[in-house]
């Protein structure tokens, strides 16, 4: 009796997933970016579990902010772009390795500091006051199936 396959998951169409891209106008820690954003929201973002990366030579952390909004019953996530610190887990022996102490989750947008991701599939960004004077509009941006950080946040949610 031969065995039939329910799915064939080379067919399978994954879902684009909607983000936004966070630029600081001028340099901050987290706390003060978050705090100056909660006081002017009726969210409260809080720290979460770092989302980790799992390197060849290092294991990156990416700290993570989340907030509820009560109005659309959205989820709202801030991870950082780039990674707050990193544990060496073995010796680099090779010459040209492209693995380094610092990663960021999107290598093309490094001046990025935030990318902000919904529970929503067509996320309305707009609910979210950021301050003036310290942040660019929100971009947005679509992650395909095939990008590394798009396997990622379907890992974390």
């Amino acid at each position: 009796m031969e065995v039939q396959k329910l799915y064939d998951f080379d067919d399978i169409e994954f879902e684009d997933i909607a983000i936004g891209l966070v630029r600081l106008a001028k340099s901050m820690p987290d706390h003060e970016f978050f705090y100056k954003t909660n006081q002017i929201n009726d969210l409260a973002f809080k720290r979460i579990d770092d989302l980790v990366f799992h390197g060849s030579y290092y294991d990156y952390f990416f700290p993570r902010f989340e907030a509820y909004h009560k109005f659309t019953k959205t989820c709202f996530t801030f991870i950082s772009n780039k990674s707050s610190e990193s544990n060496q887990k073995k010796i680099q022996t090779e010459l040209f390795s492209e693995e380094e102490n610092i990663k960021f989750l999107l290598n093309d947008q490094a001046d990025v500091e935030y990318i902000l991701h919904s529970s929503e599939q067509f996320p309305d960004f707009s609910v979210i006051l950021l301050p003036e004077n310290l942040v660019f509009p929100i971009q947005d941006y679509t992650l395909g199936s095939d990008e590394e950080l798009y396997q990622i946040i379907q890992y974390y949610e």
